[in-house]
């Protein structure tokens, strides 16, 4: 079959990227890390696509973000050499492959555990290669990351004893203003201790919001922006006209106001919501897609002055856009109702 031309040309669920939209924030990101004096190094989790990262980086990212090894590994294949994965790396089998991208390029990863710190030396050791690591700092969403200050200072010491690792810093997640005091505790120590930090790497969309209240930043890494979603808009940091992303989809049963069925479930939006909605319907901004099974969403169109019947197109911002990224093959380069790009979506499932 021949590739569609339009959107027209598409079967629904499909997955739209307003070019326009997207390459504007990727500016507008850019520069504001710049104003900042921040590197800025997008995290491809959002995309999963090698072809958008390199837009970024000809923007003037200084490298990427990952999760995982597999996704990087994607990512070294399309020639980008400045990687972070801002995880703990744990377990044989990932350690050595982490060890063999470290040998074609620069990659730096987190630790919060001696036991991590060990499993990475060893593994670099054995390789013959190098690796760059930063420790990471417990932040307010208590989520990973090492307590107080001095557990940090005890790990850099560790990172620093080991052949094969390079301490360059230290990571938090997010990176909001509330973090700073811990964050100067931490950077005093380590001074303290005559132990010099390359890096103070922040994450985190929200983060942009407040990064002039942390000066001790060097980069930020963050995702989402490059998209946007109604997760995003709901919170305040960022305008549905910054929404680069929007799922096509089809009416499939409407026969009661509050009962309207759509073809877009959680294998199509994800089941990640906020506030208990799962999107933003373009059409329809008062309706409530509220509940999702594998393949319906159930909406409800009651504050609307109208209805949507069998058969109608309908456009939804996601909740939560990188679910989405991962749930399918491909996502179509839109402008106006134009298919410019077709990308088959890189590293889709990869996340080992």
């Amino acid at each position: 079959m021949p590739d569609p031309q339009t959107i027209h040309d598409l079967e629904t669920p499909s997955v739209l990227i307003d070019l326009d939209v997207m390459e504007r924030n990727i500016a507008t990101m850019q520069a504001r890390c710049d104003a900042l004096g921040l590197q800025f190094r997008p995290h491809i989790k959002t995309h999963k696509l090698p072809e958008i990262a390199h837009m970024q980086l000809d923007a003037g990212a200084v490298g990427i973000a990952c999760q995982k090894v597999s996704e990087a590994e994607v990512f070294a294949d399309a020639g980008i050499t400045d990687i972070q994965l801002p995880y703990n790396i744990v377990g044989e089998k990932k350690t050595a492959r982490l060890a063999q991208l470290a040998k074609r390029a620069r990659v730096t990863v987190t630790v919060d555990s001696k036991a991590t710190v060990d499993g990475l030396a060893k593994a670099m050791q054995q390789a013959g290669a190098t690796l760059n690591v930063m420790v990471e700092i417990v932040s307010m969403e208590r989520r990973t990351g090492s307590t107080t200050p001095e557990d940090v200072l005890e790990l850099a010491q560790h990172i620093i004893a080991q052949n094969n690792l390079n301490f360059v810093g230290v990571m938090i997640y997010p990176s909001i203003a509330a973090v700073r005091p811990r964050l100067q505790a931490v950077l005093k120590l380590l001074a303290d201790n005559d132990i010099p930090v390359q890096m103070v790497s922040g994450g985190g969309l929200g983060s942009i919001l407040e990064a002039d209240q942390l000066p001790e930043l060097t980069e930020l890494r963050i995702g989402t922006y490059v998209f946007n979603d109604w997760g995003s808009v709901d919170k305040g940091w960022a305008n549905l006209e910054d929404c680069a992303m929007r799922v096509r989809v089809t009416v499939v049963s409407a026969n009661e106001k509050d009962r309207v069925i759509l073809d877009s479930g959680s294998k199509t939006l994800s089941s990640d919501n906020r506030n208990g909605l799962y999107g933003y319907i373009e059409e329809y901004p008062q309706a409530r897609i509220h509940r999702l099974n594998e393949e319906h969403a159930y909406t409800d169109f009651s504050a609307c002055e109208g209805m949507p019947q069998v058969g109608d197109i309908l456009h939804i911002i996601p909740a939560h856009t990188c679910v989405v990224t991962n749930l399918h093959n491909q996502i179509y380069g839109v402008r106006g109702e134009t298919i410019e790009k077709i990308w088959p979506v890189a590293a889709r499932g990869l996340v080992w």
